[in-house]
């Protein structure tokens, strides 16, 4: 409880006052005969690490870090103790039960993992009055979870009071609830204590939008969306991919993955929109007319198929408007659904689950942008999709669970540009993969005048970073070592964005496979994800070790933790009063 005080008044104070500087001037010693490779991590002395800084404006009106996210900084000696496994453990494969994850494991009820809720207040009160209100909320809560979960035990979690009000805005001003996950961690960004505030407290509707789907095989897809409706009831379940036809597995070379999706424009087939639309018909039962905004949905799918800007001509375009900080904070939660004929959705979930993509797919090309606060902090954005549809986004924020840190940064969830530690992910990554002949690497004790043969050898996450440093030429700038802290960086990239593929699986998925790979409903799956069944069972038959996974040229070093949403650039402003649909541009921690 002490740390979690100490945290708070670090966190929730007003405003950003300029940015730490890393170090990175660590190195560590190999075994006898082995050159020094450096470890280029950095390291902080607060005890709440602010990821993400941006550069101010120096105007003092816009802040560009207040939705930033903030984690419990880990201590310096769990952090070495971490690097010195790495180095040591022998890496072992783990069978593929052990894939299958339970949603008690991550978010188990006794542990009280729920979520700071906005306290009750009223139009009397003044505005500094709620503010230490709600602060005062916050720190209660964060004494209780502590209480309850031993140091240690709980993941990486949001500690920016200025997100969660955030949240608690979009979840009010909304009727329904886009919650994205991504399908290859579903239950690591499901938190069931927001499903149950909803659909119980608020009594509105939650879609589930299973994203990235073309990064799993279907019958995996559809065991999941079976599990979670099965689970919890009056979710409304969706499938989506912003990349219809890309493998699901690291079949073809990076860079031929990497033109294709280059290729794909965001949401061109208008796929998935169309799931979504239909989720609302269903919820909304006749009280709002979403005839337009299936109109919408078809024009656009049509014009996204036409390379170039004239593709604008046929694109409705969106109204976004403006509303300042301030405005939104003494909004109230209001009973009346559909207000004046209006469907309204928020967007919500984790860093990296592909929510720009989705937000993409809905907006469209064309964004016309208003303001009603001119001069104020833009941090409020609704986006008007037709007369009738409006869409309100929250920035990506992270629940406290009891996930594994490493399976927590292989999710995307912790930005990897900050890690201090990443070689205890990789080998979480390894033991779960058929890394080696994925890879094509060569041990660093290899000598040349033995037979090489990777599989024979005992490997620890040290080595596979090394070997992949050797492998692609990372080097250090002064002494030419082997960068093994760039080479785990990259390795753990090539993993977020799919192209070494870790998939978690439902419980019982093992033994029922065959019963899923056989399900009528696979079709629908494999029609979404732009795979005809001849492919589907191409796919099936493959062996993965044909494969070797060859990265481009992009640098380890480079701000890459957004979720790959930013490659549709080729959106062009009107210069007539239109803007940028900001979604194509921003990565995933960058969308206030």
């Amino acid at each position: 409880i002490k740390h979690s005080l100490k945290c708070l008044n670090v966190c929730v104070c007003a405003g950003e006052n300029g940015s730490s500087h890393s170090s990175r001037n660590a190195s560590v010693e190999r075994g006898p005969g082995r050159d020094r490779q450096s470890d280029t991590s950095d390291s902080e002395t607060t005890d709440i690490r602010r990821i993400n800084h941006q550069p101010g404006t120096g105007d003092g009106r816009y802040d560009p870090n207040k939705f930033r996210l903030h984690f419990e900084k880990e201590s310096k000696e769990e952090v070495e103790r971490r690097k010195k496994i790495a180095r040591e453990k022998i890496l072992k494969q783990v069978a593929e039960k052990e894939l299958e994850i339970d949603m008690n494991q991550i978010y188990p009820e006794e542990k009280g993992l729920n979520f700071p809720r906005r306290p009750s207040w009223h139009y009397n009160m003044q505005r500094e009055e709620l503010l230490r209100k709600e602060e005062k909320s916050f720190l209660e809560y964060l004494q209780a979870l502590h209480s309850k979960n031993p140091p240690g035990t709980l993941s990486h979690f949001e500690h920016n009071l200025e997100t969660w009000r955030q949240l608690w805005r979009v979840m009010e001003m909304s009727d329904v609830i886009l919650l994205i996950v991504d399908i290859r961690y579903p239950v690591l960004q499901f938190p069931p204590a927001l499903y149950h505030y909803i659909t119980g407290e608020l009594k509105k509707y939650i879609i589930l939008v299973l994203n990235k789907v073309d990064l799993c095989p279907s019958p995996l897809v559809l065991a999941w969306k079976h599990y979670m409706t099965k689970q919890f009831p009056h979710l409304h379940c969706v499938c989506f991919t912003s990349h219809p036809g890309q493998p699901y597995t690291t079949r073809e070379s990076l860079s031929s993955i990497s033109k294709k999706r280059i290729r794909k424009k965001v949401g061109w087939n208008g796929g998935g929109p169309i799931h979504i639309m239909r989720a609302c018909q269903e919820i909304t039962a006749g009280r709002v007319d979403l005839s337009s905004w299936e109109k919408k949905i078809k024009r656009d799918a049509v014009a996204m198929r036409t390379e170039g800007d004239q593709a604008d001509d046929g694109v409705e375009s969106v109204l976004m408007e403006h509303n300042s900080d301030i405005g939104m904070e003494m909004n109230s939660p209001t009973q009346e659904l559909y207000k004046d004929g209006v469907l309204t959705l928020g967007c919500i979930g984790f860093p990296n689950v592909g929510k720009s993509s989705v937000l993409n797919s809905l907006v469209g090309r064309k964004v016309v942008s208003v303001s009603r606060t001119p001069g104020h902090t833009k941090y409020f954005q609704t986006y008007y999709l037709t007369p009738t549809v409006k869409l309100c986004d929250c920035p990506g924020l992270v629940f406290p669970s009891q996930v594994d840190k490493q399976l927590q940064i292989l999710a995307g969830i912790y930005p990897v540009s900050q890690l201090q530690e990443p070689y205890s992910s990789v080998g979480y990554l390894c033991e779960r993969t058929n890394f080696l002949p994925v890879l094509k690497l060569t041990h660093p004790d290899h000598s040349p005048e033995t037979p090489h043969d990777s599989s024979t050898q005992d490997w620890t996450a040290w080595d596979v970073c090394e070997a992949w440093a050797e492998k692609r030429g990372y080097k250090t700038a002064k002494a030419a070592r082997n960068d093994v802290y760039r080479a785990a960086n990259s390795l753990l990239r090539l993993a977020i964005d799919g192209r070494i593929c870790l998939c978690l699986q439902p419980p019982g998925y093992t033994e029922s496979k065959d019963e899923w790979e056989s399900h009528p409903d696979l079709a629908e799956i494999s029609a979404l994800q732009g795979r005809t069944d001849e492919e589907r069972e191409r796919e099936d038959d493959e062996d993965e070790s044909s494969s070797e996974l060859e990265e481009d040229d992009r640098d380890a070093d480079d701000d890459e933790d957004a979720d790959g949403d930013d490659e549709d650039d080729t959106v062009k402003a009107d210069r007539k009063g239109l803007t940028l649909n900001m979604f194509s541009v921003l990565g995933e921690n960058e969308c206030a």
